[in-house]
Parts: C-alpha cells; sequence; structure tokens
C-alpha cells in the first residue's frame, strides 16, 4: 500500500471496513479495500447517513479500472486508483453522495521481534530477481551487493558449525566457496544460467571417491533388484542395464538414483518377507492379542470376580473364572448386542452388557471394572471386534489421531512411541489399548530440523514397531520449520482422494514463513476431512497479533475447489482438527511465576486456564468461534528445561533484561464438525518422557464417523424424486451496508448450487447495525440421490450474498438429518471470516425415495443417563430405565479439568413444531425410549438433552422473544410413538409458530422390526460442540493468584436448557408434584431386575398408546451437579 493513497486498505474484512467508516461518522467517507467476490476488483465503501454503501470497481481487459455506479451514469475508466478516487470527489458522479474524507488505515499490531538464540542467523529470501528497470551500474551494483551478503552471512553461519569431524581439505573448499565462488554463482544466476556451476565443482571434489564408489556399487544393486522382480521368471535371458553410468551427471541425480534403488530392493525384500511370515498387505494376520480385564459381576447384588477375555481376531469375548482357567462361556460378534456405558459418579466404572443367547433372549451382564480406563479400553477393543467383523464393504467410522510438537530446532529422541501410543498425562489410553492402530495419523511439527524424508521414514518405522503396519503417506507440506504429514492404512488407500494441500505466511509483514501455517485436506469416501498445523507469533504480550494471524490463515488458507469459494475452511470440510503450537499463554504478571509452578505441581490447573489467553477470546468469540477442544488435565506444555520435564525455565536473560515465558499451555489440538455428525474424543493429553525440546508433544485421538460413497440399491427408473424445501428464512444480519441480499445453497448433493430471490430488507431505526431480511418465497432443491440412506448423511451449506458486490455476509450449515421425520425448524449462527455475522433462522423440509437407514456400527456403545427419576423401583421396566444419552465429563478425568471455551456456542439448534411431537407415557422425557438408537430401528432424539446450548441460540419468535425449543426426534420411528397419541386438552395455549405447508407427502417410517430384541439408549455420539462447558470469567490481565477463594456460581438453566424453574436455582419439581399439570400414569409391567433374561421381543406386546407430556416436562434436561462440575 503506497503512502500516498491512505485510503487503500488493502485486503482488510468487510467488517473491519464498516467499523472504520462508523468512527470517522462523517457523510462522505470512503475507503477502498480488496473486493472479497472478485480477484483483482475493489470495492468502494462510502458512508451516508450512518449507512454504508459498497460500490465495485471492475478492471476491463487493458486494465482500465471503473465503477459500478447508478444507472444511466456513463461509464468512466480510468488507468490507475488515484485517478479514480479523485475524480469521485466530484458531485453527481451516480454514488450516493461525492467522497470527500478518506479513511486512514489504524496502526496494526507490532509485528513480532525474532527472538534472539544461539542459533545460526537465518538465511535471507532466496528471490535475488529484480523486478524494477534498473541501470547497468545499478544492476551490478545490487549484484555485487547480493553477492557480498550472502557471502558474509554464510560465513557467518559457518562459524557456528562444528568442523572437527570434517577433512582439512574438505573445510578449505567449504570456505573458498562460501568467500567468494557463491558471489560467482549469483552473477551466474542472475544473467540465466542456472546450474550453479561453482556448487558442481564442489559437491564433485568433496565427493570425488564417493562418485566412483557409486560408479562401482550401482551395477551390482541393480542386478540384486532384477532377482526380487516380480515379473523376472527363469529363461527370460539377460536384461540389460536401468541405471546409467554416464560419469557427467550431477552427484545429486546420482545420489537419488542410489536412493531410489536402495528403497525399491527394501521394499520388495519386506514385502517377500512379510508373506512368507503371515503378512497381509504390509499387514498382520494376527494384529491384536487376546487381551484379559478383571472385573466384578454386579448381577444380583452379589459381587463375585470375573476374567473377561477379548478376543478381536477372532471375535470371540469369553468369561472366565480366572485368567488361567477354561472358559466357561463364549459369545460371538453377532450376539453382543450392546455397551452400555453408566456415566453415575458412584458406578462410573459400571458397564452393561447386552447378549443374545441361543434361545434368542436378551442376557443382561452387569460389570464393574478397575476404573475408567479399563471401562474404556474394553470398550474400544470390543468396538475394533464389531468393525472388523460386520462385513461391510466401508467402514462406517473411523478413528484419527492429531499430533502436535514444537521440536525446538533438535532432532526427537530415539524412542517416541509414548506420543502415538496416548501415554503421558491428562485424558490417557489404557495399556489394553495400545495394539489398536488408528486409521489415520495426522502428526503436526514446529521448529522441526529434520528434512521431509528423513521424519517421515522416522514417524513410518515408529508406528510399524507399535502396530506393525506399514502406513503409507497421504501428504505432506512444509513451510520453513512448520509440517504437517498425514498417514493412513493401506487399506485405506483407495478410499482417499481429492488431496489438497497448502500454506500461509504470518511472519513479519505476512512475508516470513517462519510463523504460518500449512494444511491438509482429502475426501474419506463421502466425508471430507482437513487439518490445519499453525505456529502463531510467541510472546505473551502478542494475544491480538496471534488473533490476527488465526483470521489470516482462516482466509487465506486454500485447501478446496474453488466451487466452495465463499466459504473458508471453517465451512468447508465435514470435520477439521486445527492444531499446533497456538502460543497463547497464561495472561498473570510475571511476579506470578513461583505461585503458577507451585500450583502446577498440585495439579491446580482449573485456577490457570481460567487465565489462559486462548480460553478468554473463544469465550468473547474472537477467535475460534464454534470449535470445540476436549478437557484440558494435563499440566503446561511449555516452556520446560530441556531433556527434564520436572523445572520449567521460565526466565531468559537478553541484553535489555530478563525476559519470562510463564508455564502455559501453548500446543492445542481443536476441532469444528459439520452439526448432527458423529465425532467422540477419546484422549487428550501430553507425554512425560519425550524431553528434547522445550515443549513436550501433545496428542489427541478421535472417534469419527464416515459416509460411504453411495450406490443406490433400487431401480433408479423406479425411485421417486427427493426434494429440500427452505421456507420461512429470515436473516438478521450485522452490518450497516445499505443492500439487497440473497441466499446461495450449496452442497454435494446436489447438482450445482441454487439461489434465492432476493430478500425484504427491514431496517432498524438510524442503521444501527443490523438488518433483518425476510426471504419470503420458498426454495426447493432437487437433490441427485432420494434414497434417505445417502440423503441423511448430507449437509447444505448456506450464504447470505448481497446483490451489489455479491459479497458473502455470513456463512452457515444445516444438516439434513434434523428434518428425517417432519418438517424441522432450524437457527444457523452466520459467521464471515471467523466473525459472528448474524442469525438465519427458518424451516426445512425433507421428501426422500423408499428405504432405511443401515445400522450404524458406532451406535454400539451407549451411555446411561444419569437421572434421578429413572432409579430402578418396583413397577418400572428396565427398557426404560435407560434413557436419553447427554454429554458427560469421565469422572476419571475431573481432576484439574476444564471446559476451556466459556459457554458453550455450538453455532445451530433445531426445533421441531408442537404438532410433531410425540410423546410415550411409558417414559419420563419426551422421546421414544424402547429401542436404542440403532438404524434402521429409529428412535426419537432429544434435542434439550443433547444441546444444551439451546438457551444461547433459540430461534426468535415474531415478538423478538426466543421461541420455545421442543424435542428433535432424530432417527425416531414416530409411528410407534404415535399409535392412540391424543393432542393436549383443550385450553392449552398452543404458541404462534411457524407452520410447515402440506408440501410433500412424507413416506412413512417403516414398522419397527418385532424381531429385534430390545436394547438400551444410545450413547453419547457426542454431536458436534454439544457438551456442557461451565462459563469462567476470566480474571483482569494484571490480577493474581491471590485470594485463592473462588465461587461456584450456580448454572441457571434456561426453559429449553433444564426445564421450567420454579425460582431461585430450585430444581423443578417431580412430574406429579407440578401443579396444573395431568399426570402421568406409570406402566407396570413385569420386574425383571430379579432375573438376568429378558423375553424376546418377539413376545413383547404392542405398546399402548401414549400420551403427550406438559411442555415442562419435554424441556426438562439433567441439573448440574453439586459438585460444580459441568454435565455434558
Amino acid at each position: 500500500m503506497s503512502s500516498h493513497q491512505p485510503w487503500n486498505h488493502g485486503n482488510i474484512t468487510r467488517s473491519k471496513a464498516e467499523d472504520l467508516l462508523s468512527k470517522g461518522a462523517r457523510d462522505g467517507s470512503f475507503l477502498l479495500r480488496d473486493s472479497e467476490s472478485i480477484q483483482g476488483a475493489y470495492a468502494l465503501c462510502v458512508l451516508y447517513q450512518n449507512c454504508v454503501y459498497t460500490y465495485r470497481i471492475l478492471p476491463n481487459e487493458e486494465k482500465k479500472l471503473s465503477v459500478q455506479a447508478s444507472e444511466g451514469v456513463p461509464i468512466r475508466f480510468f488507468s490507475v486508483l488515484a485517478e479514480l478516487v479523485e475524480a469521485y470527489y466530484n458531485p453527481n458522479m451516480g454514488l450516493v453522495t461525492h467522497l470527500q474524507f478518506p479513511v486512514q488505515n489504524e496502526e496494526l499490531e507490532p509485528e513480532e521481534e525474532p527472538e534472539p538464540s544461539n542459533l545460526p542467523p537465518q538465511l535471507p529470501p532466496r528471490n535475488f530477481s529484480n523486478d524494477t528497470k534498473d541501470t547497468p551500474s545499478d544492476s551490478g551494483m545490487g549484484l555485487e551487493l547480493t553477492g557480498s551478503f550472502l557471502s558474509d552471512t554464510y560465513l557467518q553461519r559457518l562459524q557456528y558449525v562444528d568442523m572437527s569431524s570434517v577433512p582439512e581439505d574438505h573445510q578449505k573448499v567449504i570456505q573458498e566457496y562460501f568467500r567468494t565462488s557463491i558471489s560467482l554463482d549469483v552473477e551466474q544466476t542472475q544473467y540465466g544460467n542456472t546450474n550453479l556451476p561453482h556448487l558442481k565443482k564442489l559437491t564433485m571434489t568433496i565427493c570425488k571417491n564417493l562418485n566412483s564408489e557409486i560408479s562401482r556399487a550401482l551395477p551390482a544393486l541393480e542386478a540384486f533388484q532384477k532377482v526380487l522382480e516380480q515379473q523376472l521368471s527363469p529363461g527370460t535371458g539377460r536384461l540389460r542395464n536401468q541405471v546409467s553410468t554416464d560419469l557427467g551427471q550431477s552427484m545429486s541425480h546420482r545420489l537419488e538414483q542410489l536412493t531410489q534403488l536402495l528403497c525399491s530392493i527394501e521394499e520388495k525384500t519386506k514385502m517377500a518377507v512379510f508373506e512368507s511370515v503371515g503378512f497381509e498387505g504390509s499387514q498382520r494376520k494376527s494384529l491384536i492379542p487376546p487381551v484379559f480385564f478383571e472385573v466384578k459381576s454386579d448381577t444380583l447384588a452379589l459381587a463375585s470376580k470375573t476374567i473377561l477375555k477379548v478376543d478381536v481376531e477372532s471375535g470371540k469375548l469369553f468369561f472366565k473364572k480366572s485368567k488361567d482357567g477354561p472358559e466357561d462361556k463364549f459369545f460371538v460378534h453377532n450376539k453382543i448386542l450392546q455397551l452400555v456405558k453408566s456415566q453415575k459418579v458412584n458406578t462410573n466404572t459400571k458397564l452393561v452388557i447386552s447378549l443374545e443367547t441361543e434361545k434368542e433372549k436378551i442376557l443382561r451382564k452387569d460389570f464393574i471394572f478397575e476404573d475408567t480406563k479399563k471401562r474404556e479400553g474394553f470398550c474400544q477393543l470390543l468396538q475394533q471386534m464389531k468393525n472388523k467383523h460386520s462385513g461391510k464393504p466401508e467402514p462406517d467410522m473411523i478413528t484419527v489421531f492429531a499430533g502436535t510438537w514444537n521440536m525446538g530446532n533438535a532432532g526427537p529422541p530415539h524412542n517416541i512411541k509414548s506420543w502415538f501410543q496416548c501415554k503421558g498425562q491428562g485424558k490417557t489410553r489404557d495399556d489394553t489399548a495400545d495394539h489398536i492402530p488408528h486409521d489415520i495419523y495426522v502428526i503436526g511439527t514446529q521448529e522441526d530440523p529434520l528434512g521431509e524424508k528423513e521424519w517421515i521414514d522416522i514417524l513410518k518405522n515408529v508406528l510399524r514397531n507399535i502396530t506393525n503396519i506399514s502406513f503409507k503417506q497421504v501428504a505432506t507440506h512444509t513451510l520453513w520449520n512448520i509440517r504437517i504429514v498425514v498417514l493412513a492404512k493401506p487399506e485405506h488407500e483407495n478410499r482417499i482422494s481429492h488431496v489438497f494441500s497448502d500454506s500461509v505466511k504470518t511472519g513479519i509483514a505476512n512475508t516470513l514463513g517462519n510463523k504460518g501455517a500449512v494444511g491438509v485436506s482429502f475426501m474419506f469416501n463421502g466425508t471430507s476431512f482437513g487439518f490445519v498445523n499453525s505456529h502463531l507469533t510467541s510472546g505473551s504480550e502478542k494475544k491480538i497479533r496471534r488473533n490476527q494471524n488465526y483470521i489470516s490463515i482462516l482466509r487465506f488458507l486454500n485447501l478446496r475447489d474453488k466451487k466452495l469459494n465463499p466459504f473458508d475452511i471453517s465451512h468447508q470440510f465435514t470435520h477439521l482438527f486445527w492444531l499446533g503450537d497456538l502460543n497463547y499463554r497464561i495472561e498473570l504478571p510475571s511476579s506470578e511465576a513461583e505461585n503458577i509452578v507451585a500450583k502446577i505441581k498440585q495439579q491446580q490447573y482449573q485456577d490457570l486456564l481460567c487465565r489462559d489467553q486462548l480460553s478468554i477470546e473463544r469465550a468473547e468469540g474472537k477467535v475460534f468461534l464454534h470449535y470445540d477442544e476436549e478437557d484440558i488435565t494435563f499440566a503446561p506444555t511449555y516452556r520446560f528445561e530441556r531433556d527434564t520435564r520436572e523445572k520449567y525455565a521460565y526466565t531468559k536473560a537478553k541484553a535489555t533484561g530478563t525476559k519470562y515465558n510463564l508455564p502455559s499451555w501453548c500446543d492445542r489440538v481443536l476441532r469444528k464438525s459439520y452439526p448432527l455428525v458423529h465425532v467422540v474424543c477419546q484422549s487428550y493429553g501430553c507425554t512425560n518422557d519425550i524431553m528434547s525440546s522445550d515443549h513436550s508433544p501433545v496428542f489427541a485421538t478421535f472417534e469419527v464417523g464416515v459416509a460411504s460413497q453411495f450406490v443406490s440399491k433400487h431401480d433408479p427408473s423406479n425411485t421417486s424424486n427427493g426434494g429440500i424445501k427452505f421456507m420461512n428464512c429470515v436473516a438478521t444480519l450485522k452490518t450497516k451496508s445499505k443492500t439487497k441480499f440473497y441466499i446461495e445453497y450449496h452442497s454435494s448433493c446436489l447438482e450445482k448450487f441454487a439461489k434465492s430471490s432476493e430478500g425484504e430488507n427491514t431496517w432498524p431505526d438510524n442503521c444501527s447495525g443490523s438488518v433483518k431480511v425476510r426471504f419470503g418465497t420458498q426454495v426447493e432443491l432437487i437433490p441427485i440421490i432420494s434414497d434417505p440412506e445417502y440423503l441423511l448423511d448430507q449437509h447444505i451449506l448456506i450464504c447470505i450474498k448481497s446483490t451489489d458486490c455479491d459479497e458473502s455476509y455470513g456463512e452457515g450449515c444445516v444438516a439434513l438429518r434434523a428434518a428425517e421425520v417432519a418438517y424441522t425448524e432450524f437457527q444457523v449462527t452466520l459467521t464471515h471470516h471467523g466473525e459472528n455475522t448474524g442469525i438465519l433462522t427458518g424451516g426445512i423440509q425433507l421428501r426422500t425415495s423408499e428405504g432405511k437407514q443401515t445400522e450404524k456400527l458406532y451406535d454400539f456403545i451407549k451411555v446411561e443417563r444419569d437421572d434421578p427419576s429413572t432409579s430402578k423401583c418396583k413397577g418400572t421396566d428396565n427398557k426404560t430405565v435407560l434413557a436419553h444419552p447427554i454429554d458427560f465429563t469421565n469422572p476419571n478425568y475431573i481432576m484439574g479439568g476444564f471446559r476451556s471455551a466459556g459457554p458453550p456456542d455450538k453455532g445451530w439448534s433445531y426445533s421441531m413444531p408442537k404438532s410433531h411431537q410425540k410423546t410415550p407415557s411409558t417414559g419420563h422425557v419426551g422421546k421414544d425410549v424402547n429401542q436404542g438408537n440403532v438404524s434402521p430401528k429409529r428412535t426419537g432424539y432429544d434435542s434439550s438433552a443433547r444441546s444444551p446450548t439451546v438457551k444461547s441460540s433459540a430461534p426468535l419468535g415474531e415478538d423478538g422473544q426466543p421461541a420455545e425449543m421442543f424435542d428433535n426426534p432424530l432417527y425416531g420411528d414416530m409411528k410407534r410413538a404415535a399409535r392412540g397419541t391424543k393432542d393436549l386438552a383443550d385450553g392449552s395455549q398452543h404458541r404462534e409458530h411457524l407452520k410447515p405447508p402440506d408440501v410433500f407427502a412424507f413416506v412413512k417410517p417403516s414398522e419397527t422390526d418385532s424381531d429385534r430384541p430390545p436394547v438400551p439408549t444410545p450413547r453419547n455420539r457426542a454431536y458436534t460442540c454439544s457438551e456442557t462447558k461451565p462459563h469462567h470469567v476470566a480474571a483482569p490481565p494484571g490480577a493474581t493468584l491471590q485470594p485463592q477463594s473462588f465461587t461456584k456460581k450456580p448454572v441457571v438453566p434456561s426453559r429449553s436448557d433444564g426445564g421450567a424453574m420454579q425460582g431461585g436455582n430450585r430444581p423443578p419439581l417431580p412430574v406429579k408434584s407440578r401443579p396444573g399439570e395431568p399426570l402421568l400414569q406409570p406402566s407396570k409391567p413385569r420386574d425383571y431386575r430379579d432375573s438376568s433374561e429378558l423375553p424376546s421381543s418377539k413376545l413383547r406386546q404392542t405398546s399402548r398408546p401414549v400420551q403427550p407430556l406438559p411442555k415442562e416436562v419435554h424441556q426438562e434436561t439433567p441439573q448440574p451437579s453439586k459438585m460444580g462440575r459441568s454435565v455434558k
């Protein structure tokens, strides 16, 4: 940006431009910025009557510039921006008002100063081309200066290199090259000779003996390779040499030939050896050995010791009385129906296993494990067994390892297995799960001194030693010392496609790559993944600069095709994982250093995490909006003394004084996923035994649902067309722009994107900074496939655009699964470039063809809801005891746990009209609890229980008040619940609601399979960002750790969050005690508590008619525990 063009603000965001104009608050204030919709174009923003008007400046084929102003005004062309701006200072040029007051750019946060170190100086930029037309004398002087600068830099670096083991003659030629010859190579390059002849001469001199040895070694290695060739058969005769022995080739080329030959020999030999000892595709047949668990049987209140043996490879679960004794009984994988984990504090190690006996009866086994980690290890092994023996051609769930490590410019130690086995501090993996490999490994490093190939070889070898699998490289990308590597199981090689990678520099002036980000994206069958590894600005006081780094990466990291151009990376992928050295610090004065270390030793992490800058910035919506991070239950990962983890080195002596680097959680892993998809964090922590750097490596693992490449099982000619209807859409946008808006709909399930008609704007008085836009017309989208098994896994990306510049004012995402059963109202928080830009509400209705969803493997494990009203008592059916699954904090990791982002805002919510709510009379909540969430036997979905954040994102009614939220019966078989259902008694007040037009004739849900045994309710499927996180008020920057008295404020849930409150913090009254509400008559089926066998579902009679619950019952969710622990 030129100094004589203060009005040209470059690539600032639209919202930033509006803020700058609003501060001027004078009619005629203006600025120019880069267009967000057309590359090479500009946007002229003018303030008039407190509203911002935007005009596009477009270049033509001759690079002449013109303004898209009012119709009827002659178009004028200008050569440069300065002429254009000067001309529009005149009135009557087609603008709302003529230009008067240029708005200058604000001072940016100071750039990062490189920290002095004992390392050699950094290399200068390697671009020596001169874009300006210099005179010959100036050009010659520039070459001389460039060569001299390079020579001095390298000679200085050479002083730091240990040359004691280098022969004296080699030392001399290296010094001579840096002293004189490198300047000659610079000169040759400037004149077009890029062969670097003096460098070639140097390498030939040093490798003189090596060159002759290569000439001798290559023919022998080639002959050895021919023996291993699979195409070689007896009697084929002599093959001609494939490796050139031309001595005139460069050393690097000959070494590359040698390296490729050695790698080929190694791979072919490994393949032959692996096959001979029982490997299949570089993977052993017997990968996971049998694992034993000692548990206590909890049947009939008589605890007895039992040994559970899990044999993943054979697909059997054995029950034994002793480890060395005979197997009493075993169950094959397809007879193990369900695992149900208890989340209650007093039984948090309990697991219920539902088994099918030979008599087709359901056998319920209750076991108490040693601790929750053992139970989790058992569940992971059983899940692995189910996945392995499911017989499905394509997986519907995979596991992902995400690791980040600032290596501190030092090579790794010999053993880094603990990093990939998730061993150390925090939420770690049990030893029994050591042999379970992840499907995808994503490794992000910063200050990485190794070459790409060297580091990838180390990673592959470590994983091979742990898992006996030779992982395949999906992608790698390096920016200076920032690197990301993605490895995958060989079996997934053909499932991964559309691989993209990119990088963004955020160093000094956003031109140096010492700070920035690298990213990789790909498709796994029908699910998109994105991974970002970033190294942000360092320094405790550089928080604002780090926020700017994040926005720059979000805007400019290009990991997808241009079809999703309006959407940044936070909306482009089903699952996005962001990891790295984010460099956010604990915001406390340096005088608190000793107190911080003392609290770390006492594992009082929560007191420190309340001052964590990243948590504070996220709570204020400044960075990582709608991202999620697992509980932090491990010590700060920076800044340690090297070679020990017992001492933090929080001081550094500098010429200007002592600099403090307080212990902080610099290294983090966050994630963001589309609504209503399956994602569960299985571990999050750091290692204890990798000490070569001043940072500890951080690991996180996730269980992620994936969609397969769908192939319809039905005849396309007989399949009815599907339809997706959006209606009653209202957008509330945070903007002062005076323009019209329309909606764009994007999805991979659509042949092309669709547009709505222009909306009708409603402006508040005096353009106060927001506008409400009503889109009255309905939009119908035609999907390419109407089969529900495909369509319900899809999402629609929504973008609100302006008609004047076609620029985005907010993007969001709607899950089609929300409208599986009936018309559904939605609310989506709109974001643009990481900022909250408004809200979109509306309704969605879905029409699919005949069909049903197949069973999802990740529904095998469920979570028992902790609700006192469901306690076992006489006359209560066991199958109704296990009610809604909700998110919860693993009690094993409560110590020091912290929900780092304050009050959650997942960015979306769904509600069902009351006319569609069906409630069984036997349960205590508004869903059919007779079946678990195992497709195709669908169950209801409790929106309030699953989404405790409804309070902050409830759709607004016409009166501006939050609309009531209703249970969204996702996966629900409403036909069963609807039998005999009656509406609320006359006299009940119904609020005004958006009524769905009778557009689609919905396909009736299929009858539940009567042959299927009853199963518990769904487990915590961890729908994206659905955890309940306590709000931690950040202390001011100058606050100290004294005094240490923290008062915990009671959580007051909203109607959708915690049911109707009777006042204060009192819990809701029991249903029978609530005045003015109809009483529910509990059913009294047979009590099966005293029998371990339940009758088969074949013998179960038709469920009785049900009565709808009162409104408050619909909205009940579990109350927070008295300990103040968050209940997810």
